[in-house]
């Protein structure tokens, strides 16, 4: 007797099909998982055994054989429980076969028969609707698989219940597709509670409108950390396809609440200094997302990035150009997507007090120096802004007028942001600093009096071309909040001006 089903395994973000067969034949009682199975998988066989037994079902005592194909994908998970279970129970003829032809199967059992929820479902739902197949699925998480509305969905609570559904040809539940909501009027974090900082806030807003990568240096307690943690209070919120995307991540990396959904906001990553590269990038034997992925379509923090490991840290380099991270293993490659903003934030040396007016710092100048070095050359060169914070005086700290909140500031990034999309709408990029080759030099032209500008800026501060490209689509973002259609002198002067190390 031979049993036979679909299910799935993710692969990075992406799902692929799974066959599963399951054979019931003579000989000496054994239940035997090939196919390339983890130990999560291979432990399958007694949470199944139990499962079946508790649901009302026999389990038959022969020879059992599981196979999941492809042989050469390595299968991982709690995820096979339930379609090895449904699978079983067909090949015993207890469910009749055709029943499980047109299903995507995916659900881990406990011992009752409960059917408890998986990570990675997103991706399997998106599988599934791609070809033309329904999903079973945990019910726990029935409200991530409809996000995805060209697919059918049957919830499965527990063994026994999925089983009568099948049978008794029970409705699917109705795929009602999620959209992201909009960021609340009153962010909970809002840079109404920065005093002062005019230059930073000011970067920050450049930040969010272009996607530009930015550094914070200063001394402790000038508030860097304060104006980072209050970007995403000042980003428009994800369309729909950013939303997805960044669920998916979430999803496979487990970090997904089973009764989530659509995640509407976009994601802030602030990981400790301490992260492994790993951690920061992604990896380990079955390759998961790291910060930088997580952190796609939203703003990765870096607090006292000097701190991070310097291999860490270089590891940055190809994700912040290319937006995407592959991890290279022995029998493939994974892709992850990690197109994020990058805000970093340092001290101006290792006391943290050079530069203030008490004299308080210590450091010798080849200290600083060295504290310096600490972000190489190659990564600095990849940050669009680098500003200055400045400790703000009492009377400010202690004055009572007015500050501008986030709302304000929102809406004059959702301008920008909007010029861009509709100047981009047919390209393949969708904020300034996606920009490169033809499209920069088509939309980041500069003018003659600010080229003679640009040109001094290149021989004095000796920038590469990669600072030249970043100061145009600095200035771009710059006159996009200006309401410019052309970039002018002033946008280039002060773009200029971010890329002067502090």
């Amino acid at each position: 007797m031979l049993g036979r089903l679909r299910s799935a395994a993710t692969i990075g973000v992406e799902a692929s099909l799974v066959d599963v067969e399951i054979d019931v034949s003579g000989g000496l009682p054994a239940f035997n998982v090939v196919g390339l199975p983890d130990s999560t998988v291979r432990e399958s066989r007694d949470r199944v055994r139990s499962a079946i037994r508790h649901a009302g079902f026999a389990f038959p005592e022969r020879r059992i054989t599981v196979n999941l194909a492809p042989a050469d994908v390595r299968k991982s998970g709690a995820s096979y429980d339930l379609p090895i279970a449904l699978g079983l129970l067909a090949a015993t003829e207890v469910l009749p076969t055709r029943l499980l032809d047109d299903l995507v199967v995916v659900g881990a059992l406990s011992l009752d028969g409960g059917v408890q929820p998986v990570r990675g479902v997103l991706p399997v739902a998106l599988l599934a609707a791609r070809h033309g197949h329904r999903l079973v699925l945990p019910a726990a998480n029935l409200r991530e698989g409809r996000i995805v509305r060209q697919v059918a969905l049957r919830p499965a609570a527990s063994l026994g219940q999925i089983v009568a559904d099948l049978v008794d040809g029970a409705d699917t539940a109705p795929a009602a597709p999620e959209r992201p909501v909009s960021t609340p009027a009153r962010p909970a974090l809002d840079l109404v509670d920065v005093r002062g900082q005019r230059s930073a806030r000011r970067a920050l807003e450049i930040a969010a409108a272009g996607r530009h990568n930015l550094l914070f240096v200063g001394p402790p307690g000038a508030g860097k950390t304060l104006l980072a943690r209050r970007l995403p209070g000042i980003l428009p919120p994800p369309t729909f396809e950013e939303a997805v995307a960044s669920t998916a991540i979430h999803s496979v990396a487990g970090l997904l609440e089973p009764a989530a959904g659509l995640l509407s906001e976009r994601p802030f990553r602030a990981p400790h200094h301490s992260a492994s590269d790993a951690a920061l990038i992604g990896g380990g034997r079955d390759p998961r997302p790291g910060e930088v992925s997580l952190a796609h379509n939203g703003v990765l923090f870096l607090d006292e990035i000097v701190e991070f490991d310097r291999r860490t840290l270089e590891a940055l380099r190809e994700p912040l150009e290319e937006g995407v991270v592959r991890i290279a293993r022995a029998l493939r490659t994974v892709q992850f997507p990690s197109r994020f903003l990058l805000v970093g934030a340092m001290n101006p040396c290792a006391c943290g007090y050079a530069g203030e007016p008490l004299d308080r710092c210590r450091c010798s100048p080849a200290d600083i120096r060295r504290y310096h070095d600490r972000l190489s050359g190659p990564l600095r060169d990849r940050v669009d802004l680098t500003v200055r914070v400045e400790r703000v005086p009492f009377e400010v700290l202690a004055g009572d007028g007015p500050a501008e909140d986030s709302t304000a500031v929102l809406e004059r990034v959702r301008r920008a942001r909007d010029r861009q999309s509709a100047r981009y709408c047919d390209e393949a990029c969708s904020t300034n600093a996606d920009l490169g080759g033809p499209l920069l030099r088509r939309h980041g032209r500069l003018d003659a009096e600010s080229l003679a500008l640009v040109e001094r800026a290149v021989r004095r501060l000796g920038l590469t071309g990669r600072g030249f490209d970043r100061i145009r689509r600095v200035a771009r973002t710059i006159a996009d909040l200006d309401d410019s259609p052309s970039i002018g002198r002033a946008h280039v002067a002060e773009a200029i001006q971010y890329r002067v190390i502090h």
